[in-house]
């Protein structure tokens, strides 16, 4: 069993700036990361070049580099979330043990533009992966709650998962780096 974790999209200051780490040690996906390396799960965080102004090409070039089998347990922040479907709508071989999509974005409004999420949510993507879970928060940001509403109309036999004031479940929003739930889920 091995598990991808694929952040979301920082600000263009957090990319630059010292003060922030990389996308892919932000907010709980170290400690996640960390979690399941010491339960012997072998866990790779891609760090996708450029996050800020997303590129599909080079993220799905960056996200190919991972072993990726029926045993992998696929996790995707924001962006991540709505890569890892376009991803597997996509590469319709593709199977795998589980999705778990945390406050997925499908850039619904199409604010960038860039044709990153151009692509159909493939309906029979839950016949391909023994299990998609979504996370989704009572106080996130409308574009998310859109996008929710996409994948649920989309892809039949989802598990949704509904947390109190969990905002965009970034360490802002939780106040920590911690996310017991979100480990729990992977390893259930």
């Amino acid at each position: 069993m091995n598990a991808i974790i694929v952040h979301g999209i920082p600000s263009k200051d957090e990319y630059f700036s010292d003060h922030y780490p990389s996308a892919s040690n932000s907010h709980w996906i170290p400690w996640l990361q960390k979690q399941l390396l010491m339960r012997d799960v072998r866990t790779d965080t891609p760090e996708m070049f450029k996050a800020y102004k997303p590129d599909y090409q080079e993220w799905k070039t960056e996200f190919e580099k991972n072993a990726i089998t029926p045993e992998t347990i696929l996790v995707g922040h924001s962006c991540g979330g709505g890569f890892l479907l376009r991803w597997l709508s996509e590469n319709k071989k593709a199977i795998v043990n589980k999705v778990i999509l945390v406050a997925p974005w499908l850039d619904p409004d199409k604010r960038k533009g860039n044709g990153f999420f151009d692509f159909t949510i493939d309906p029979n993507l839950g016949a391909r992966a023994g299990q998609i879970i979504v996370f989704e928060s009572t106080n996130d940001e409308k574009d998310i709650y859109a996008s929710l509403k996409m994948i649920k109309r989309s892809i039949k036999n989802i598990t949704v998962r509904t947390f109190e004031n969990y905002g965009h479940f970034c360490y802002e929003d939780l106040g920590t780096d911690a996310f017991p739930e979100l480990l729990e889920a992977v390893l259930d």
